[in-house]
């Protein structure tokens, strides 16, 4: 079973949500001493999710999930806080800032791990957009907030058509990782569909196996950003996750992850459902991240997605951080 809630915060006001739970063995990366990147997308997405539907009285979709820095480890056992807040509304949309906290379950003094943004969409009964109550700001904290959302916005929009401009081939050379099985019923939302935490579950898996094959099995995701769904994953139909390195810094492994899905009658029928990129270091001993090999791409449309890549590092350097600590205040 996944991470379950111990403690909600039921007297937050309408706008926001808070989980507690602890991190569960299960819910850690290769190697068992940190929580894995994916486990923490779900749990964002999850409190996300709640806050979005909260606030709007709608089944909300998740449209996107954008600048998710893993600042700092979390080790199974420790007891994690998840805080959702909504931070701006547009006529069906419902833009939540989501803040993951972690501390040692004796002491409860947790630290900030993780803060991004997550945009939902309500639908109504026939999944189309729905229009969701404004939300107006009550204190500072919230105008801050709520214009850090607006900001972002411009360059959101630059980044995903940046990303969904490049066209990805077998004309490549890059390393690569592939994994391709059904849609469980398991990985099952209220709509019928794949849930959207559980996908970026599966991009992490899949973003690892590419990292890890580059350097070596300690890689750590710092990163995820550009998570745009497109379309559903349906339970019971084909998916396939292409990996692929696009990019290496210094200390760095740029993957973009593509996310497929067909109807199992007609695999050759597929639809993109979800693109992220993922940002990968392989730490030493001492935790710092070490050197990893160079990718030196040699054919065109590698060389292609090498200048994609640093166009997105540039994109992403004007989008404005979210500071933890503004989350967290009232």
């Amino acid at each position: 079973m996944s991470a379950e809630p111990l403690v909600t915060d039921a007297a937050a006001p309408a706008d926001r949500v808070t989980m507690r739970f602890l991190a569960l063995p299960h819910d850690a990366a290769a190697g068992g001493l940190t929580v894995a990147a994916g486990s923490v997308m779900e749990w964002i997405d999850q409190a996300g999710y709640a806050c979005a539907v909260g606030w709007s009285g709608r089944y909300c979709v998740t449209a996107y999930v954008g600048n998710v820095h893993h600042t700092r480890p979390i080790a199974p056992g420790s007891l994690v806080s998840v805080h959702a807040r909504v931070v701006h509304t547009g006529r069906s949309s419902v833009h939540v800032a989501v803040t993951v906290e972690a501390g040692d379950i004796r002491s409860r003094r947790y630290e900030p791990a993780t803060t991004c943004m997550l945009v939902f969409v309500a639908v109504d009964d026939d999944r189309r957009p729905a229009s969701v109550p404004q939300w107006t700001p009550r204190t500072e904290a919230d105008r801050a907030l709520g214009a850090i959302a607006i900001s972002r916005i411009a360059a959101r929009d630059t980044i995903k058509k940046a990303m969904l401009g490049q066209v990805y081939t077998d004309d490549t050379a890059a390393p690569r990782s592939q994994l391709r099985f059904l849609a469980p019923p398991s990985a099952v939302n209220f709509g019928g569909a794949a849930h959207g935490g559980t996908v970026m579950g599966w991009i992490d898996e899949a973003a690892f196996a590419c990292a890890a094959a580059w350097s070596s099995d300690k890689a750590v995701a710092v990163y995820s950003g550009g998570i745009h769904f497109l379309a559903p994953v349906r339970i019971g139909h084909l998916v396939e996750l292409d990996a692929r390195l696009i990019y290496t810094g210094p200390r760095s492994m740029h993957i973009v992850v593509r996310v497929l899905s067909a109807d199992p009658r007609t695999p050759a029928e597929k639809t993109l459902t979800t693109q992220c990129i993922m940002v990968f270091v392989d730490p030493g001993p001492d935790g710092r991240a070490r050197p990893v090999p160079r990718w030196e791409p040699e054919l065109a449309e590698d060389v292609r997605l090498v200048r994609h890549a640093v166009e997105l590092i540039h994109e992403r350097e004007r989008i404005v951080p979210i500071p933890a600590a503004l989350t967290l205040q009232d």
